[in-house]
């Protein structure tokens, strides 16, 4: 962590923040809520974490709208529109640098003459640089990954350690890809014979545009005709299985573990919680959200919020779950009634 001493009123400052106590309260330092010292910087985005407020050390606590009047004895808040955007761009103030990598060729990497390499590149130790392949200026190559015949890798990218881009397939500018991603693995594609399953043969490619980030250990197969499509900016978690033929929109997050079939289609700014799972050749519109395990066997609008599996719409998903104790009321009132009618017969 860099050494570096914020006030709150310059904190403040730079969040566009509401100070509540000392302005002139110092910070040299950024940490969780329960982590946190006197001299630390931390954040409370929710009012259901007020308890954390008041038993934390944190000298300064971003805090949300809604804990503006929260005890502020001990510690300055700083009131925020967006807490966790305020807290990150904080963050980004005080962390370190990251390693710089050694521009040029590492002796144990095997670099084809036929590739192409471009200004400031690092090729770092046993990686594999195939015929054709394109190494866009300053992109990063990192230990043990493997560029296939004919891909390209775009300006700024940086390739962690044991990452395989297969032949044709293209990564593009200052894209983020981590360890152990696989671009460009065949599409899962079998037709039943004679004798028994036949491979399909998957010719098509995956295009990755600019500025996506991937998660460790993450797979996105190649078309079976064509592409299989990763738009800018999308941010694609750890363990995520994306299929042929596949598209997904700009700006899209794809969390941990979820799984999208063949041909499905993702709009702009979809977001894909934990373990979800989405049909293949179905359309997802822009803005949908998808709650975590849940499975989607449809196509749903733009805007649409699904839950559960197979996946439904919130209200419709609300109104089943509310069902039970909905009956046990009407149960109870039913029950009142006809006691009340017995009473008065007797009368």
């Amino acid at each position: 962590m860099k050494n570096l001493t914020l006030t709150a009123a310059k904190i403040a400052e730079i969040v566009k923040g509401e100070i509540v106590g000392d302005p002139e309260r110092i910070i040299t330092g950024v940490s969780g809520i329960r982590d946190a010292k006197e001299t630390d910087l931390s954040f409370v985005g929710k009012k259901t974490y007020e308890k954390q407020l008041s038993e934390t050390a944190a000298g300064i606590v971003l805090v949300c709208a809604d804990l503006a009047k929260a005890p502020a004895e001990n510690r300055t808040l700083i009131v925020c529109g967006n807490v966790d955007y305020a807290f990150s761009v904080i963050v980004a103030m005080f962390a370190e640098e990251p390693p710089r990598w050694p521009v040029g060729i590492h002796p144990s990497a095997v670099v084809s003459e036929k590739a192409v390499l471009g200004q400031g590149v690092s090729i770092n130790a046993n990686a594999v640089i195939e015929d054709g392949a394109e190494i866009g200026d300053g992109a990063v190559i990192g230990a043990g990954c493997y560029i296939g015949h004919d891909a390209k890798i775009g300006a700024g990218t940086l390739l962690y350690p044991n990452v395989t881009v297969m032949y044709r397939c293209t990564v593009g500018r200052k894209c983020i890809i981590h360890p152990g991603v696989v671009i460009g693995g065949d599409g899962f594609g079998f037709i039943p014979g004679p004798q028994g399953l036949v491979k399909v043969p998957q010719t098509g490619i995956v295009r990755i545009d600019d500025d996506v980030e991937i998660g460790a250990n993450t797979t996105i197969d190649r078309a079976r005709f064509g592409k299989t499509w990763i738009k800018s900016n999308v941010k694609i978690d750890n363990q995520v299985m994306v299929a042929h033929n596949v598209v997904v929109g700009e700006s899209s997050i794809l969390v941990a573990q979820c799984g999208i079939a063949g041909s499905a289609e993702l709009g702009r700014g979809v977001v894909l919680a934990a373990k979800a799972g989405i049909n293949g050749h179905i359309t997802i519109g822009d803005g949908v959200q998808v709650a975590g395990t849940s499975s989607v066997v449809k196509s749903l609008p733009a805007g649409a919020i699904a839950l559960g599996t197979p996946a439904e719409p919130q209200r419709d998903f609300m109104a089943r779950l509310s069902l039970p104790s909905r009956f046990e009321k009407l149960k109870a009132k039913v029950a009142a009634l006809e006691a009340e009618l017995k009473k008065l017969s007797q009368n």
